[in-house]
């Protein structure tokens, strides 16, 4: 069951950034999607066109992209992907979005780390402070 959860909890996750992702991708250059698709692998995140295109189609509707058709000399002409100038005012936002949130996972984390080193017995279970769910 945790895992389920826990599933659950990576998917809602990994959809809360991926657009992010997208955007500097799209950003640093006019992008076909297999390009993109091939950044993201690179960096350690997995995504399949059954997922980039609907994504692709969203970002598009909401004015964060735009894109061109280009001939392709290996079959049918491909689209290729830009950034629009509100793309680029979303990328601004959710980059100083995730630099607040990683700086806040971090202290969070060093704090928890820090009190559980110095004060190991508030963490274990008999401890009267904490309660547990049964």
């Amino acid at each position: 069951m945790a895992s389920d959860n826990n599933d659950n909890i990576k998917s809602q996750m990994y959809k809360g950034y991926i657009e992010y992702c997208i955007l500097m991708v799209i950003k640093s250059r006019t992008t076909y999607s297999l390009d993109i698709i091939n950044a993201l692998k690179e960096a350690g995140l997995d995504i399949v066109e059954g997922t980039l295109y609907p994504l692709l189609t969203r970002m598009k509707n909401k004015n964060l992209l735009s894109y061109t058709w280009r001939e392709s000399q290996a079959g049918p002409p491909r689209k290729y992907y830009k950034i629009t100038p509100e793309g680029v005012e979303a990328l601004t936002d959710l980059e100083s979005t995730w630099n607040q949130l990683t700086t806040s996972l971090n202290n969070l984390k060093e704090s928890c780390l820090k009190n559980s080193t110095e004060n190991p017995e508030r963490f274990l279970p008999n401890n009267p402070e904490i309660e547990i769910e049964k």
